[in-house]
């Protein structure tokens, strides 16, 4: 099972409650082609094949082009990816959990670490944290608009 770097000097874990069933959400979360439908900071994404470890996909954010390679998913429970990027080396893993009939809530937590981490820790913590609560509420609000 893959984890975040723990001694990487940004982690950010963030999670939120979505009034919607599990399967809608996950459905929604790993359609990455459909990422720019729901998630602002996201221009396009593309992924290259199934979503299966091993592929990858390339993705427009805050005017980054970054690949990331899948390397874990556990179908309706988790799915992780990681790679590196401008320097940055980032691991992120997602966890998905049925609290409710037609509640779950979403788990996220990456971590960055890489010379421009090591420059800039605290406004690059900052930033990973306002991109991954906007995430979540864009991923909240459209499972939930689809209810």
């Amino acid at each position: 099972m893959f984890t975040i770097d723990e001694t990487a000097p940004v982690v950010v874990r963030l999670s939120t409650v979505i009034d919607a069933p599990l399967e809608r959400v996950w459905s929604l979360h790993t359609d990455i082609d459909a990422w720019a439908d729901w998630n602002a900071d996201i221009d396009r994404a593309e992924l290259d094949g199934p979503l299966l470890p091993g592929a990858s996909f390339t993705w427009l954010t805050h005017g980054m082009d970054i690949t990331s390679t899948i390397r874990e998913v556990v179908p309706g429970e988790r799915v992780v990816w990681g790679g590196p990027a401008h320097g940055i080396e980032g691991i992120h893993v997602w966890t998905f959990e049925r609290t409710g009939d037609q509640v779950t809530t979403v788990h996220t937590e990456e971590s960055w670490s890489g010379a421009p981490v090591d420059a800039a820790t605290e406004e690059l913590g900052q930033a990973l944290n306002a991109s991954l609560t906007s995430w979540l509420a864009g991923l909240k609000a459209r499972a939930e608009q689809s209810a």
